[in-house]
Formats: structure tokens, sequence, C-alpha cells
């Protein structure tokens, strides 16, 4: 195949869909016969995801990675911020975590020219290997009080030759000003990187926009590539928590009701995507007391911040409302973060999180948890422990501590895995926890959550299929996109002759 330009989507703003326009083109492109591979220099986000080396990288990038057809690596994304408690960040680099002290080095202007090599040198590993690059910038390419720290819009795509595709929300409104204003921000040399604009989310009949796309042309001197309609019937898991809350709160007869509890810090909601869609199964996301009442389970989910999260639970009784709920019978389960706060104690003697040493838990799991420095981040296969043991499954970790059962507890593993070590805690059917994420999209994992509630569900759906539903939603995506922009124009522009 023909080397194309590596392409950048570049946003007026946060929340343009640059993601989402990013991961449609990987697949657009994989469809087309080429082998494309994402890109993002550096990260702000709490959804991450483990390669199959152990490394840690967004879950943004991971979802392009899998809409291109290719295994996600650290060089995809090589500087990941994950926000802490106290206006805090934990740096990624390369997939490792740095400490404090190594984060600080990174501080000032030879600290940024470091970073700089770093990702560089990431890009240049990834450009040698797939084709084309599709590179995905951060917030507004035009923060210009931003401009000499920037890693990841202009200053990359200089770096990578890259034709930037200018992304503006028009359903939030002000996209004229967005967009030529972004535009009239840039230097000139900045400018004549921007090939195109592309209007996406867009309601309503597209032939009424057809003057404005010509203003928006006249204005910007760059053509417009196209216009997507918004859509909510296509579904790719999002990398940031800001819609959890508006899913519905209402309980419905004849399913499981099943609670996500809401944290600050909650991190990898995405391990509930495969519940949202059971047919067996209503889900939804709340820290109010009186929902968290009318659970069937109530699910405890990973966080950033066990302790801060944990103390905030404690004081508005949330912790007592589960443990009344758990009385009253509700199936609780507790997933990386969720798991340490369901057990005896949790201790931060090195204060890795923060300020606070030790919080007594829910008391539900028999364990005691201590945050330790040193991250745990792998891929694992594994089976439950009272489960068929040729039932293979698959997840991955990522947490910074240890648990650890108590001497003489009646409780037993949750699972065993490949290397025959065994992970997590089961009391009983309706108290277990695990620090595996993903572990809720395999459907022996989810039969086994709700077997306690078979004798009353309204029908028996067959299961669910989560593998090939992505690549579904990959495929629809691409064709919602596809049929909106201009591709013609698009591969004139890669292969420079537009």
């Amino acid at each position: 195949m023909q080397k194309l330009h590596p392409v950048m989507f570049a946003g007026t703003g946060s929340d343009v869909g640059k993601s989402v326009i990013a991961t449609a083109f990987c697949r657009i492109f994989r469809q087309d016969g080429y082998c494309p591979a994402p890109f993002k220099a550096q990260n702000l986000a709490l959804n991450s995801f483990a390669t199959p080396e152990g490394l840690e990288i967004g879950r943004a990038q991971a979802v392009q990675a899998e809409a291109a057809g290719i295994p996600c690596h650290t060089d995809m994304n090589p500087l990941l911020l994950k926000p802490q408690s106290g206006h805090t960040c934990q740096m990624v680099l390369n997939g490792r975590p740095l400490s404090l002290h190594e984060a600080s080095a990174f501080s000032g202007k030879e600290g940024h020219k470091v970073l700089q090599r770093e990702v560089r040198a990431a890009y240049d590993r990834l450009s040698a290997r797939y084709n084309p690059i599709v590179l995905e910038g951060a917030g507004s390419l035009a923060e210009i009080n931003l401009r000499d720290a920037d890693l990841v819009n202009l200053p990359m795509a200089l770096h990578a030759g890259a034709d930037v595709i200018l992304v503006g929300d028009i359903d939030r409104g002000g996209v004229f000003a967005s967009l030529y204003g972004s535009m009239m921000l840039l230097r000139p040399e900045e400018r004549k990187l921007i090939k195109g604009l592309l209007v996406n989310k867009f309601r309503g009949d597209i032939h009424l926009f057809e003057s404005g796309i010509r203003m928006l042309e006249d204005l910007c001197q760059v053509p417009v590539v196209g216009v997507v309609p918004y859509y909510e019937d296509i579904c790719i898991e999002e990398e940031d928590s800001v819609s959890l809350a508006a899913k519905s709160m209402c309980c419905e007869t004849g399913k499981v009701n099943i609670v996500v509890v809401m944290l600050r810090h909650l991190s990898n909601f995405t391990d509930f995507n495969v519940l949202e869609r059971d047919p067996r199964v209503h889900l939804f996301y709340t820290n109010n007391v009186d929902e968290l009442q009318k659970a069937d389970i109530i699910l405890l989910p990973g966080t950033k911040s066990t302790l801060d999260d944990l103390h905030e639970l404690r004081r508005n009784g949330v912790v007592q409302a589960i443990i009344q709920a758990y009385g009253r019978g509700a199936v609780v389960m507790g997933i990386c973060g969720g798991y340490q706060m369901m057990g005896l104690e949790v201790n931060d003697p090195d204060h890795v999180e923060g300020d606070i040493e030790r919080l007594p838990g829910l008391g539900l799991l028999p364990v005691i948890t201590h945050i330790q420095g040193e991250k745990v981040t792998r891929q694992v296969r594994f089976h439950l422990e009272n489960g068929n043991r040729d039932a293979w499954c698959e997840g991955y970790e990522i947490h910074m501590g240890v648990t650890r059962m108590v001497e003489g507890a009646s409780a037993r593993p949750l699972t065993v895995l490949a290397d025959g070590t065994t992970e997590g805690c089961l009391v009983d059917r309706t108290c277990l926890g695990t620090y595996i994420h993903g572990i809720l999209d395999n459907p022996a994992v989810i039969d086994f959550l709700l077997e306690p509630f078979s004798g009353r569900l309204a029908q028996r759906q067959g299961m669910f299929d989560y593998h090939s539903f992505k690549e579904q939603q990959y495929d629809r995506l691409a064709q919602h996109v596809r049929s909106h922009v201009d591709m013609p124009l698009i591969y004139r522009i890669l292969k420079g002759e537009a």
C-alpha cells in the first residue's frame, strides 16, 4: 500500500469527539487495506488498560488499537497522567508509573525536553511499523498560554509531518467562532498544518448547513472534509465517566437490578459495559443511599484513590447503606479499589495515595490491604476457583496494593490464575472481591454473579458475545463517519495531492 501521511485529529476544545473520530478512522483505514495505528503523546485519564506486556496506557488508545485490529502498545500513548486526590497526577511514562520523586525530575524546561524526546521516540518507533499513524490531539490546539509546554498537539504534528484535521463540536454551539478562532490563534507556520475542518455532532438536516460549509471554507481557507451527525445508537467505550450519573436509576421488574457505586475517583468504569447490555440486567450508577437499598447487586468499582473515596463513602452514609443492603440479602462485589474497601482495613503507611494512613473498610471480606508504591499491571488468564477449570477467562490488573486474607478466615480465593496462583476473595455467593478488571466481560463470571437470581428472571437469554458486539460497533461507527466525510479528499490530502 502507498505510504500515507500521518493524520492528526485536533480539537477546538475538550469533548468535541476527537477520540471517537480517531477510532473511526483507525477502522476505516483498516477496512481499506492499510495497517493503521493510533497515537496520543500525552493522555489525561483515569480509565487505563494493561498491554500484553503488562504495561499501562490510556483506555482510548487501547480502544483505537482494537478498532485498527492490532495489539495495543505503550508507544501508542507514551505519557499518561492519572489524576489523584489533592490536585496531583500520577505520571505513567512508557507504561511504567513514576514515583513522585521521579516525576519531579521532569518539571521545568529541561524536564519538558526529556519528555518531548520520549514521546517523539515512541512515535518514531510506531511510524516505522504502521501506515498511517492516526494521531489524536488533546483539549484545544489553540491553548496559547500552554504553547511552550505542549507535547501533544501541533508540536507533535510538526515532528510527525502530520496533516491536521481540526474537529469542532456544533452541538455545543459556536462552531464558527471555535473553528475560525482556533485557526486565527495559531502561528502562520502552524496554520499551514491544518488541511481540513470536520464539523462533529450535527443534529438535523445536514443540507441546511451547506451555506455554513461555504462560510467556514471562506473564513478559514481550508476545506470542510465532513459534517458528521450526532449518533446515539453506536456503542464505543468512553474515556471519561462524566455521563455515568445520567444513566437511569429506576429499578425494573423482571430483571436483576445492579448498582455501581459512584466514586469521586472512579476508574475503569468500562468494567461494566457488558452488564449494561445483558438483557437479564438493569444497571445504573449512584451513590444515593435510598437507591442503593433497591439493588439486588451492589458493585464497588475501581478508584485512583481508595482511601480518599472510602473516607467520602463513610462521610456520606454509603458504607452503612451497603452493609445494610448486604444484611438484607443483596450481593456485594468489589473490583480493585472496591475490593480493597470491602476488607477489614486499608493501610497506607508510606502515604502513597495521600495524607490518610489508615481507614477501616466495610468489614465484609476478611482481608487487609497495604498500599504500596510499586504498581502491578498485567493481563491475566484465570478461571473461577469453584467453577469449570477448563473455562478460561481473561482480564487485567492495575493496582498499587497488596491484599491478603487474615489467618483463619472462613473464605477462599475467587479465581485461579494460569500460573496456578490464586487471587481475590469469596466469602459466599453474595460477598466477593477481585483485583481483575474486565472480569465481568466473561460470560462465565456474569452467570456466576447472576445465578442466585435465576429463579425470578423474566426470561433466560443467550450469552452476550462482547467481542463480536464491539467489532460490529466499530464497523457501524466507520460506516457512519465514512458516509459523512469526503474520503477521496481525505486520501488526496494524505497522499500529498491536495
